[in-house]
């Protein structure tokens, strides 16, 4: 069966994950930084490189948040997060897909533990 190019360009296996978080404040490397977001976000996945998410807040392209990502294994870390893609979903919904910044690779190692979890 012939990949879809979409899935050629992944470096990392994407994981199910049911993750829900708060984005308050957006930011540019420029200095450029909004405020009083409020944005509620459901990540749906996650891989060692980022993560994939929806919302209804329209967040733009090639700007950064913060975020912590916890495991159900109890598992957590604080990340830098990039938003690089978007498209359109179900409703007033937004599909985003976001990258890690400068995530050490003893913390993205923690990606893979929570994927063997879903394995046992």
């Amino acid at each position: 069966m012939e990949k879809d190019n979409k899935d050629e360009r992944r470096r990392y296996q994407r994981l199910p994950i049911e993750l829900s978080l708060e984005i308050d404040e957006i930011f540019k490397q420029d200095n450029i930084v909004v405020n009083n977001i409020g944005a509620s976000i459901m990540v749906y996945d996650i891989s060692r490189s980022g993560i994939g998410f929806v919302s209804e807040a329209n967040l733009p392209v090639g700007y950064y948040f913060r975020g912590n990502i916890h495991f159900d294994n109890g598992d957590f870390f604080r990340v830098v997060i990039k938003i690089v893609r978007t498209g359109l979903a179900k409703g007033n919904q937004k599909i985003y897909g976001a990258e890690f910044v400068g995530l050490a690779p003893f913390l993205a190692d923690k990606v893979d533990n929570y994927g063997r979890s879903l394995k046992s």
